[in-house]
């Protein structure tokens, strides 16, 4: 017959097997490179695990823990697409209406990650879902205030800044644990193919235009460019003619001082010396003579250059040595004939 004591027994046996068996399922736990666990403890976050490995916690439902991704993942908005990452179908998330009243199809890609498990876990019932309403809205909000040609050729960079900043903002007031890293419009196209057609002329026009202006600009900084090397060389030969015109003057100014230094000690010779250089620039191929009052008789001074003096005294020269050779040849010819 079994006791008391042995009933006893047995039941704390089978609570002890039981705990043990919680502990061999429950107690224990592992957390790869790319994930991240959050240890709670009757309903509450204690503690948050990132290093890999195996982990042990006290066995359900003391402690539980839940095992988060910590990689970055990618939300789609306003588009589905197929394995290979074609995009299928629009949904009516992507049909939005600029500020100037066009309707465009945007699509968006949300790159976010799980930066507090505690907030993802306890503040919101889905926070993917949250997220995704967020996103479509910031979107819709920037696209709203935007015109199409904006969001069509060159501002989907600051509309892109634009979302990530709007949706940044309402994911703090959220709080729902989750951080967005980037935000990138995928598609933007118009509702039917005529209105592309015409935005591709507009948007080809005006790569036009910005390659005319870039080669106008071009041409200006040349023009400038040649300009300005000009001009430097203008300055230089100005700078040049004024050295050279200051120095003349000084060297003609040091030779005025001179002359006059001269002049103030012989006056006369000084001035007619001055008188008959004059004449001689002026009139350098005539022969001057300088004749008396009385005129009786002419008393020239010849005043030539002193080559012409030289190649004189050599034509008297060669024509005395002539006579003499003539006058020694006839003597000789009539002593021989006598």
């Amino acid at each position: 017959m079994i006791s008391i004591k042995q009933i006893i027994l047995g039941f704390f046996s089978l609570i002890g097997i039981a705990i043990l068996t919680l502990f061999l399922v429950t107690g224990w736990y592992t957390v790869d490179e790319s994930e991240q666990a959050a240890l709670i403890t009757f309903g509450r976050v204690d503690e948050t695990i990132t290093e890999p490995g195996l982990k042990f916690k006290l066995p359900w439902p003391i402690q539980t823990a839940e095992v988060l991704p910590v990689s970055t993942n990618s939300l789609r908005v306003g588009y589905e697409t197929t394995e290979d990452g074609e995009v299928t179908e629009y949904n009516d998330e992507a049909k939005m209406i600029t500020g100037d009243e066009n309707i465009l199809f945007v699509d968006l890609v949300v790159q976010w990650r799980i930066t507090n498990p505690e907030q993802y876990l306890f503040n919101a019932d889905d926070p993917e879902n949250i997220l995704y309403q967020a996103s479509s809205a910031s979107l819709r909000g920037v696209i709203g205030n935007s015109e199409v040609d904006d969001v069509l050729t060159d501002q989907r960079a600051e509309i892109e800044g634009t979302v990530l900043e709007t949706l940044t903002a309402l994911l703090e007031q959220y709080e729902i644990g989750v951080t967005v890293l980037d935000v990138k419009l995928q598609n933007v196209e118009l509702p039917t193919e005529e209105v592309r057609q015409a935005f591709t002329a507009v948007t080809d026009a005006r790569e036009e235009r910005l390659t005319k202006i870039n080669e106008a600009q071009k041409y200006r900084n040349q023009q400038m460019n040649e300009a300005e090397g000009e001009k430097d060389a203008v300055i230089s030969r100005a700078e040049g003619q004024r050295a050279e015109r200051v120095e003349t003057a000084r060297g003609e100014a040091s030779r005025f001082t001179a002359l006059y230094d001269e002049y103030v000690n012989e006056p006369e010779v000084t001035r007619e010396r001055l008188v008959l250089e004059t004449l001689q620039d002026v009139l350098p191929d005539t022969e001057l003579y300088i004749i008396d009052s009385q005129q009786d008789t002419v008393n020239y001074l010849p005043i030539r250059p002193l080559d012409r003096q030289r190649g004189e005294a050599a034509i008297e020269d060669s024509t005395e040595n002539s006579n003499s050779d003539n006058g020694e040849g006839g003597e000789g010819g009539e002593t021989d004939g006598r």
